[in-house]
């Protein structure tokens, strides 16, 4: 009888998600949620054909050199800045990540995080919860409007347009992006969304959406320059990446008044966040959680547990990002 294969789960997940790879390999999972140093994560590959990782994991040159047996790198998430896909093609290892069924949900929580950035919610929250709601006042913590005012998407891919979805029909917004590339005729009518240069994206923009996956040349697409452009009414959420937006440069921004406020799923070096950011009033702050629904937390694992299977056992894994390896050998 043939040994199964070995596969690696390096994050606690669900159990029915483990209970399925153990149907197909020998599984180490990660039961505690340690998050491990690269170092040991290349200890517990060793003798693995596959890994189940989350965004918290790197895979680069050296981890794959030090692991020659890996075959698979499968992501629960749907960015995967944090491997290295060259290298991996490059050594024969196939990548997938979820793309497609966290859409919706992240959807949802970018406009629920932007709504609650322009109506200031959390900072009213914390006055109430301090105790010093005394009195009822005309303008107690008065924010923007959500309806009517001009969404601006900065990157329009599916999230994106499933949020400019929820503007147009939703609340009546006009909307504006500004992506590498127009969207066809055909799928921009119906979100009534119009393409613009991305300078000209800032300065209209009332609400500013920021939903450009991350890579070298994004970083710091937004930062001190291009925050100076925007009115000091308009508002900044960021669901995409950190690293895409100066997180320095907007705290002495949300300082200054240079925009009226902030909402924050993502950060430069995170789980770390910026001093500035948590000093400032005028920012809400949520811990990377923009998918983090039960179902698509649950969709996004049995994804990756689609993609390993196949990746493992000869067959077509549903969303890989270098398909090219599977008809050929490693390196």
């Amino acid at each position: 009888m043939t040994d199964k294969p070995k596969v690696l789960v390096a994050r606690k997940t669900f159990d029915d998600v483990v209970e399925r790879l153990r149907a197909h390999f020998e599984v180490e999972s990660n039961e505690a949620d340690e998050v491990w140093s690269q170092d040991q994560l290349i200890e517990r590959l060793q003798g693995m054909s596959g890994v189940y990782i989350t965004g918290s994991e790197k895979i680069d040159a050296r981890l794959l050199d030090a692991c020659p047996g890996l075959r698979a790198v499968c992501t629960m998430a749907v960015g995967y800045n944090n491997i290295d896909v060259p290298a991996c093609s490059a050594r024969g290892v196939l990548v997938s990540n979820a793309p497609d069924v966290l859409t919706e949900t992240t959807a949802d929580f970018g406009f629920a995080l932007m709504m609650a950035t322009a109506r200031r919610i959390t900072e009213s929250e914390h006055f109430l919860r301090r105790g010093e709601w005394r009195k009822w006042s005309y303008d107690m913590f008065a924010g923007s409007d959500v309806h009517g005012a001009t969404l601006a998407i900065l990157g329009m891919g599916r999230i994106g347009q499933a949020i400019a979805r929820r503007g147009h029909l939703g609340f009546g917004m006009p909307v504006i992006y500004h992506n590498r590339s127009q969207l066809a005729p055909e799928i921009a009518a119906p979100l009534g969304a119009q393409w613009v240069e991305k300078d000209e994206l800032l300065r209209r923009a009332d609400h500013l959406l920021i939903v450009v996956p991350y890579s070298p040349a994004a970083h710091h697409m937004v930062g001190e320059r291009e925050l100076a452009l925007m009115k000091p009414s308009a508002t900044l959420t960021n669901i995409a990446r950190g690293g895409v937006v100066d997180d320095a440069a907007l705290a002495r921004a949300l300082a200054a008044g240079t925009i009226a406020a902030a909402g924050l799923d993502v950060f430069e070096g995170e789980p770390q966040v910026h001093a500035g950011l948590l000093a400032a009033r005028n920012v809400v702050l949520t811990p990377h959680i923009a998918s983090a629904s039960i179902p698509t937390r649950r969709a996004m694992s049995h994804l990756a547990v689609d993609n390993l299977i196949a990746a493992l056992s000869g067959g077509t894994p549903p969303t890989a990002l270098n398909p090219e390896v599977l008809n050929r050998s490693p390196a």
